[in-house]
């Protein structure tokens, strides 16, 4: 450090102020203030540079006071317009599209909805894929827009909650197990068939069954036997005319005089079978159809 020395005087006298040995210059001189001057012109550069991008990225990025690009916040959550695409999974209360417009799911391989609870185990999931859909759960329920359940599956059954069940295969239905229903109804102009290829076909009703056909004929086809049974009650066959065909005609009775009338007679198994009628009846007990 070097310390300069004052001199002082009286008035009137005269001394000759030394010459100084040392000239310092103030301020920043040479190489150095090159260097600075280019060390200020960098940091201008770097914040010119950084402004384009921020605006830049503010442009592309579309970001506004509301959201950025399609997303944007709402007092409801957030809303996304257009197509969007999410590399990872997404997790959210609620999803719902516009009103003008329908929601759509797409995805190369499958779209899966998972449902986890507290602890974080998944309790329901629906996986839809190209070949299959599969869901796991306790219950599965569709529903009409109303609220009414249309469709429920779970561990025990299988309910369907419309009011009329169409199946329009051409094959029909195929059940492999008992089915339980109020109406077995045909469409106008179509015809009815229950069909038990190899097993033998069932109705069972606690208060009846009733057989209709408005503009048509009934028939009962099968390979063995056909058992009409009342546990309690009669077996009433109500039409203008009752038709037995192939019934066949036991030994003639003793009276000429039929005018091509026949009695129905029943053996004590049971068969049927035609006699020809006359004044009193003509069945015998012992008939050789009854042997």
């Amino acid at each position: 450090m070097v310390r300069e020395q004052y001199t002082t005087t009286p008035p009137g006298t005269s001394l000759e102020r030394p010459k100084n040995e040392y000239v310092y210059k103030i301020g920043i001189y040479g190489w150095r203030k090159r260097c600075l001057y280019l060390f200020v012109l960098l940091l201008l550069i770097i914040l010119v540079v950084n402004f384009s991008l921020t605006i830049w990225i503010l442009k592309v990025m579309w970001f506004s006071p509301t959201g950025m690009g399609h997303l944007r916040v709402t007092k409801e959550g957030l809303r996304l317009e257009g197509e969007s695409e999410f590399l990872f999974p997404l997790y959210a209360k609620e999803i719902h599209s516009r009103v003008d417009s329908s929601l759509l799911l797409q995805s190369t391989h499958n779209v899966t909805v998972n449902a986890r609870n507290s602890n974080g185990e998944v309790t329901g999931r629906l996986n839809v894929g190209p070949k299959m859909v599969e869901f796991h759960g306790q219950q599965f329920q569709i529903n009409s827009k109303d609220g009414k359940p249309l469709f429920t599956v779970d561990e025990n059954e299988v309910v369907i909650g419309t009011d009329k069940l169409r199946v329009t295969g051409p094959e029909g239905a195929l059940f492999e197990h008992s089915v339980e229903t109020p109406l077995v109804k045909a469409e106008a102009f179509k015809q009815l068939r229950l069909e038990s290829p190899t097993r033998s076909l069932s109705m069972d009703a606690p208060r009846g069954i009733n057989i209709k056909a408005q503009a048509g004929n009934i028939e009962a086809l099968s390979q063995m036997d056909i058992k009409l049974h009342s546990s309690d009650g009669v077996l009433l066959l109500d039409a203008e005319t009752v038709r037995l065909p192939k019934l066949p005609e036991g030994t003639r009775g003793g009276s000429s005089i039929s005018q091509g009338l026949y009695e129905i007679c029943v053996c004590p198994d049971g068969k049927l079978y035609l006699s020809v009628a006359g004044v009193g009846s003509t069945c015998q007990e012992y008939s050789r159809v009854c042997q």
